[in-house]
Parts: structure tokens; C-alpha cells; sequence
């Protein structure tokens, strides 16, 4: 089976960007390097901190905040849960929820499971690849949206609509440019259908 064991964000900025990964934890599986080619809006994808409660949202969010991210959604309860949306200074974003809509416990910054969320042209079409290099599907639900087995520890991923991706963040769907994001996996290196780098994973950081 393959999957995702890092994710690597370029960044003209990559101390503004690092100090936003460190916030939130996730450093471990997500890496910075300078540079990257230019990018206009959207850039198609957001990575997912699943947690077990509301009150480590909030945190997770304020400490996200305290290191330089600005809030694109503010935390609030919805039918399926309690989340918010920031954007890290290189424009990643980052959505953060939990099922609950209840604590039940102390607040603290630990989360269950990180997610990439890929906005794609054709959902089915982007499945079938990544299903031929290996990946196994968890979940499906026809064209709107699939997400695959995932290690523990390792980061997994999910296919939504571009547009449903960008109205999920809270943002237009509006993009252009590259997507400053490559994807480190235990698979052959390529370009996938809608331009998402995956190179061969490097050892995880820290």
C-alpha cells in the first residue's frame, strides 16, 4: 500500500512559514523549503488537523495565530462538528476541526489525524490514478469526494471537487500558477492530473 509520509510547502519566507508549522505541531511530517515558482489565489488544497475536541481547535488555532497565521474562518459549530480555517504568511491553508461539538477534557494541542485535502478537476479520475500507484480507498462517494488508507502516522489524503475544496476553506476557487506544494510518498515520482508535485519521500523532519 502506498501513502504519504511528508509534505514539503515552498515559501518565500520559510522562517514565517516554519514557526507556523511548529505551532501547530506538525513539523514532524511537514517541511519548508525557500522558493517555489509563482502562485496567484487558491492553490488548490488545504491539510486537515482532525482533533478530539472543540477546546483543542481553539488552541491549535490560537497558536497557529500567535506564530503569524490569519484566520480565514473563524471557529464555530456546524452540523458536522466545530472548525476553523487559517492561512499560514505563504498562503497554505490549513483547516482545523473536530467532530465533537463538546469537550471532554482539558484543552490541549494534540490531534488525531492529518489530512491533505486535494482540490481536483474530476474526482474519479484523480481516485483511478493514485488507486494504479498503489493507494488503497477508505471511503468514496462517487464524484464528490473519495479518501484513501493511510499508515498511522502518515498523512492522509482526500479528493473533494476544486470548488468544493475552496468553498470547504472559505475562499474563491479562483487560481492560477503552481500549487507550491510537493508531496513526499512511497511511489514513484510523477505530476498527477491536476499538477500536484509527488516526489520520493525524504526522512521526516525533526
Amino acid at each position: 500500500m502506498s501513502s504519504i509520509t511528508t509534505l514539503t510547502l515552498e515559501s518565500t519566507d520559510p522562517e514565517a512559514t516554519a514557526a507556523v508549522c511548529d505551532a501547530l505541531g506538525v513539523s514532524d511530517r511537514i517541511g519548508v523549503r525557500a522558493g517555489g515558482a509563482p502562485s496567484q489565489g487558491f492553490r488548490g488544497y488545504a491539510i486537515s488537523l482532525v482533533t478530539a475536541q472543540p477546546g483543542n481547535v481553539d488552541a491549535l488555532v490560537a497558536a497557529a495565530v500567535a506564530a503569524g497565521a490569519s484566520v480565514l474562518k473563524p471557529a464555530e459549530k456546524s452540523f458536522w462538528g466545530y472548525g476553523a480555517v487559517v492561512q499560514s504568511p505563504d498562503g497554505a491553508i490549513w483547516k482545523i476541526a473536530s467532530s465533537s461539538k463538546k469537550d471532554s477534557g482539558p484543552a490541549t494541542r494534540e490531534f488525531d489525524d492529518l489530512v491533505l485535502l486535494l482540490g481536483v478537476a474530476d474526482v474519479k479520475a484523480s481516485k483511478a490514478s493514485y488507486v494504479a500507484r498503489g493507494f488503497e480507498v477508505a471511503r468514496s462517494f462517487g464524484g464528490k469526494y473519495a479518501e484513501f488508507t493511510a499508515a498511522p502516522g502518515d498523512v492522509k489524503l482526500a479528493l473533494y471537487p476544486r470548488k468544493g475544496a475552496a468553498k470547504d476553506a472559505g475562499v474563491s476557487p479562483e487560481g492560477s500558477g503552481s500549487h507550491r506544494l510537493a508531496i513526499g510518498a512511497d511511489a514513484d515520482p510523477f505530476t498527477d492530473p491536476d499538477g500536484y508535485t509527488w516526489e520520493a519521500a525524504p526522512q521526516r523532519v525533526g
